[in-house]
This record gives structure tokens, sequence and C-alpha cells, in this order.
């Protein structure tokens, strides 16, 4: 079995990569380009590819198709990178791969705390000496109510996790889950809304579900809301969130996935002019935080990513059952 792989990380995936096409017996094709529509003959002779969460568009699918590529698997839980309209026109399946939840659960609870104690603002003045307490006194969870939007295998995870803080855990999702239940209480999206001083996201990205975050759902929340998205930057309205943080509606928000992310993250932009406005107003802020979409970057996770996305291809090339196929 053959399978090409794009945007191959040798620093941190090249040790899994090894492993498991020797464990599946699987000969791999690598590039550490992106897929365009130049590098997709890349793959010619390749049935299966695998890709990241560089952006796979009709023009590119329409050039995987005349090669022969029949299957994408993205390394990612995420697959809203990929035209799945055109994929599907085309003949060609998608499918995603999983990982250790902790490695996001942990990440956002990690960026909960650092919000509530206000840890951004501490660290700063720390590097110039300013050891003052003016300013920094924080909350504590247990005393506080979150919302947790989405219980997913992730959600679910945040939730169980932040069970053993105390804090007071309420739930949103289309579909309930009764693991959930023995932490959390499921209630509407308007009471989470209300009720949360907390508001934690990790829900796919959907069109019903962009801009969830929004200038109206944003005047529904408490005063000082804390909003923490480690799931898909499409979810927050950006320019809601920076009107609701410069009037004070919004107490903090920790961010490791933001709108128009794609061009940005995971490239070094140290030595040239960031064109991305709202990113760079944020960045600014004292009470927000902003990573670049690393809250899943941990070694368990890498190797699941890796090892998920060659049994996903293995999976297609024998004709069984996928779970991981997404369209």
């Amino acid at each position: 079995m053959k399978i090409f792989v794009y945007n191959y990380r040798r620093d941190d995936e090249e040790e899994f990569f090894e492993l498991f096409s020797k464990q599946y017996q699987v000969t791999l094709g690598i590039s550490e380009k992106s897929p365009t529509v130049e590098s997709a003959k890349l793959a010619e002779g390749y049935e299966c590819v695998s890709v990241i969460t560089t952006k796979i568009d009709a023009a590119i699918l329409g050039k995987f198709h005349e090669v022969g590529v029949r299957f994408i698997s993205t390394r990612t839980i995420g697959f809203d990178h990929i035209d799945l309209e055109k994929a599907k026109e085309l003949g060609i399946k998608v499918g995603n791969a999983t990982y250790s939840p902790s490695s996001v659960a942990d990440y956002a609870i990690m960026l909960i705390l650092m919000s509530l104690r206000k840890m951004k603002l501490i660290l700063n003045r720390t590097n110039y000496q300013n050891f003052a307490l003016d300013g920094v006194r924080g909350r504590e969870l247990p005393t506080l109510t979150v919302g947790v939007l989405g219980t997913g295998r992730i959600g679910r995870c945040v939730i169980e996790h932040l069970s053993g803080f105390g804090c007071n855990i309420l739930a949103y999702d289309l579909y309930e889950s009764e693991e959930v239940k023995r932490y959390a209480k499921y209630v509407a999206l308007e009471e989470i809304l209300q009720s949360s001083d907390i508001i934690t996201l990790h829900m796919p990205a959907t069109e019903d579900n962009e801009h969830l975050i929004q200038a109206e759902t944003i005047r529904k929340m408490k005063d000082n809301v804390v909003i923490v998205n480690t799931a898909r930057g499409s979810l927050i309205d950006t320019e809601a969130l920076i009107e609701g943080l410069e009037s004070g509606k919004i107490g903090a928000a920790a961010l490791d996935v933001v709108e128009n992310e794609s061009r940005l993250f995971y490239k070094d932009c140290s030595t040239r002019v960031i064109g991305n406005h709202e990113l760079l107003l944020l960045k600014s802020y004292p009470n927000v935080i902003l990573t670049p979409h690393t809250a899943f970057y941990t070694d368990q996770a890498v190797s699941d990513m890796v090892e998920n996305s060659i049994k996903s291809c293995c999976l297609f090339l024998q004709g069984e059952k996928n779970p991981w196929e997404v369209a």
C-alpha cells in the first residue's frame, strides 16, 4: 500500500511516520510542501494522500483527481479546510484523524486558569521587574460556573477534568451524552450564555454554528465573562469579540484559534508585516491570551494523528469500514 504525505514535518512527525509505516507495511511518498495545484502532481501513482490544515480547494482537488487520488486523510480532527462538496463531486473520499482528547482538554483548562488569574499581565509585568499587586487580583474556579459548548470527545474530557475543581458545569450539545450527565447539567444555549462565568468552545466548524459567538449572543452573557476557544476560529465573530472586550462586557479571552489564521499560524512571521489587523489588536490586549493553534500539540497527539491517518488510508485501500471517513 502507498500513501503520499504532504506537510511532512521532520522535527516531530518523522519518527512516527517511520514507526507506523513499518507497522502497517505502507510505502510513503513525502513532501514538506503544502498541497497546491502545482505540487498535486507529486501524488501521481498514489490513491491516498495525507495532509494537515492547509486549504484544499476545488482547484487542488481537481488536480488530485487528475493524478488518480481517491482518498484524502487530514491528520486533524477538523476538516473544514477541505472543499467537501467538490470532493464528493469528483468521487474523492475524505477522512479525518482523531487523537488524544486530553491534549486539547488540558490546554483549554490551562487557558481558563491563566485567564482567571490574569497570568498574561502578571508575566508581562514580571519581565520588567514590576511586582505590584494592583490590577492582578484573580478569581477562583470553584466559585464560578463554566459553560461547555460541545460535548464530543474533547468537550467530555474537559468536563471530566473540570469536575475535579469543584465548579458548577453546564453543557450544551445537540446530542446529549450520558457520561457528561455524571459531571454536568445539560441546558439550552440561552442558559449557558446567561449563566456562565466562563464559556469554553469545543464544537466543529459548520455552516450552522459560524459566528455562534457574535454581538447578540455576547449581549446575553454575564458581565466580565471569560471566553475560551480551542476549537475553530469561525465560531467567534472577531469584530464582535473586540467590541465586547473594549466595552468591558468580556472580562478576558483566551484564543488558540482565530478567523483567517491559515496564512499565519505555523509560519515564522517575525520578519514581515502581518496584515491581520484584528489579530494584532487582540494580541495587544492585556486580558487576551493568543496562541497559534497549538492546543493539540503533544507527543501522544502527534503519534495518534500520524497513526490514525495511516490506518484510515489502509482501511480505504482495503475496502473496509472506516471510522474516520467523514465524506
